[in-house]
């Protein structure tokens, strides 16, 4: 089959070294078929007489994809190109082009249906001074603009009908299914420091190993990682979290000695033993990326894995603080802990919030079974967003969904297992269905709120926040039906404490 794209009117001038590696083909009918505008940009290019290649994430999985027989519809497609940036606008005039990256050739043209597509000229780069950015660039050749990249499986590239262009090495190390760098791996790490968790972050995408000079490199050069700025540090530990292999992950983090380095509190949970008849799988590490391996499995959001990173963070503190006799209050310790750790690594008030609930109440959650029924109400409703009904549990209560998907992989990798996971979901169909008799917290509010206790004359203050949550448990409980009742169940309280100031 021909190319979808005509490019008679500028012949495509192939490197040198290309005809080396065959007839190794992406589907980029797929590709197409999934970016349309791709095809635009590339007939663009070549009619104005420049060379233009899709390169990097989409070639590789195209490659992959082709090797496996499988379909392919790829997120993203970066294009590279002969044509300076000067020229890239130019040509791509009637669009919107975004000059995110113009010092460095990079460019952004947005499609009319508003993707948006990097096309970014051939260049080199020269010097790191910063371990981060090049301190020089240059226009060159496409073989040159391969060979300063990453890692091979990222150096390939392809022409518009498919064909594969591979000076690097790539293919072979997408068949041994390997990660190793371009050329020397120290200079490659040099020139960024993050492409040693970029290297974790492939190894899990792709489920392959990292070569051994490549690793011996990394394992060198890792006390240099915090050269890198925490949120980019943040970025890649969220891209690993969000593969099915995040646990593999974290343990080549640890093996490299990276993570030590940009998350101390859960290396340290290495060592730190665990009652044998609740957790024979052994320490709190073992234990916590066990649990990992579960939110792997079933496929959890990267908050949630979060929330199974940070669980048990406490327990070495509470563990020295009973001088080795348990671990009870492990949870509030890791609070703290938690908080700081996603505050160093830059991530949003919202995110650490969700994750703090996880750890504050993943030991409470286990306990459902045994809580009263408007204690059971206000944790399954925390954060409930009303626009959903009721048996949709994920989106009414994500907060608490995730906390349930928390408390399966802490079982999981427990003793415990369905024992510990399986009475408290069955307690969850109970309180869901109270939930549609009484209607949740806005039914309980509607009847009394703190208004009406200050009207009573109970000042501001932890008292009355104190009274309004006994009243609204007592709704919530079902046990108080109407707005008199719960007026005479707050004047009751707050006579009962001002009685007992009086004594």
């Amino acid at each position: 089959m021909g190319s979808l794209v005509d490019f008679s009117h500028a012949p495509f001038v192939a490197t040198a070294r290309s005809s080396k590696l065959g007839k190794m083909r992406i589907p980029v009918e797929e590709l197409l078929a999934e970016h349309p505008f791709v095809e635009e940009i590339l007939r663009r290019l070549s009619r104005a007489g420049h060379q233009a290649v899709i390169v990097g994430g989409a070639v590789r999985d195209g490659a992959l994809a082709s090797m496996a027989g499988k379909p392919f519809a790829p997120k993203d497609v970066d294009i590279a190109t002969s044509a300076p940036p000067e020229e890239i606008r130019r040509i791509f005039h009637d669009r919107h082009v975004l000059s995110v990256g113009e010092t460095f050739g990079v460019m952004i043209v947005v499609a009319p249906d508003g993707r948006q597509y990097e096309v970014a000229t051939f260049r080199t780069e020269r010097g790191y001074s910063d371990g981060r950015r090049p301190d020089a660039v240059a226009w060159a050749g496409l073989e040159e603009d391969l060979r300063r990249r990453d890692f091979t499986v990222n150096g390939l590239a392809a022409r518009p009908d498919g064909e594969v262009i591979d000076v690097v090495g790539g293919i072979s190390d997408l068949r041994a299914r390997l990660i190793r760098t371009i050329g020397d791996p120290r200079a490659r790490f040099a020139e960024d420091y993050l492409r040693m968790l970029r290297a974790v972050r492939f190894a899990c995408q792709l489920g392959f190993a990292i070569e051994d000079e490549t690793r011996r490199a990394i394992a060198e050069n890792a006390p240099k990682i915090t050269r890198i700025s925490w949120e980019r540090i943040r970025d890649e530990l969220v891209k690993i979290l969000e593969t099915p292999r995040s646990a593999y992950g974290f343990r080549l983090l640890d093996g490299l000695g990276l993570l030590g380095r940009i998350l101390p509190e859960i290396s340290g949970l290495k060592g730190i033993p665990q009652p044998e008849n609740y957790h024979p799988e052994g320490d709190v590490f073992t234990h916590t990326l066990i649990a990992l391996e579960v939110a792997d499995i079933l496929r959890f959001s990267y908050i949630v894995k979060l929330g199974v990173l940070f669980h048990d963070v406490g327990k070495p503190r509470a563990l020295a603080r009973a001088r080795g006799e348990h671990m009870g209050g492990h949870e509030a310790i890791g609070l703290r802990i938690t908080e700081e750790a996603m505050k160093r690594l830059r991530f949003s008030n919202r995110e650490i919030d969700r994750v703090l609930f996880l750890v504050k109440e993943h030991m409470r959650v286990a306990r459902l079974p045994q809580m009263g029924r408007g204690k059971q109400v206000l944790l399954v409703t925390t954060g409930e967003r009303e626009g959903y009904p009721l048996e949709d549990l994920p989106r009414r209560f994500p907060a608490y969904a995730d906390l349930l998907r928390l408390l399966l992989c802490d079982a999981e990798a427990s003793g415990h297992r369905a024992t510990a996971w399986l009475p408290v979901l069955a307690e969850t169909v109970r309180v869901l269905l109270h939930l549609q008799r009484v209607q949740g917290l806005k039914f309980a509010r509607s009847l009394i709120n703190g208004h009406d206790l200050l009207a009573m004359g109970i000042p501001r203050g932890p008292v009355l926040g104190e009274i309004l949550d006994r009243v609204h448990e007592r709704i919530l409980a079902g046990e108080i039906a109407s707005r008199d009742e719960a007026l005479r169940y707050a004047a009751a309280l707050w006579e009962e404490r001002r009685g007992g100031r009086s004594r």
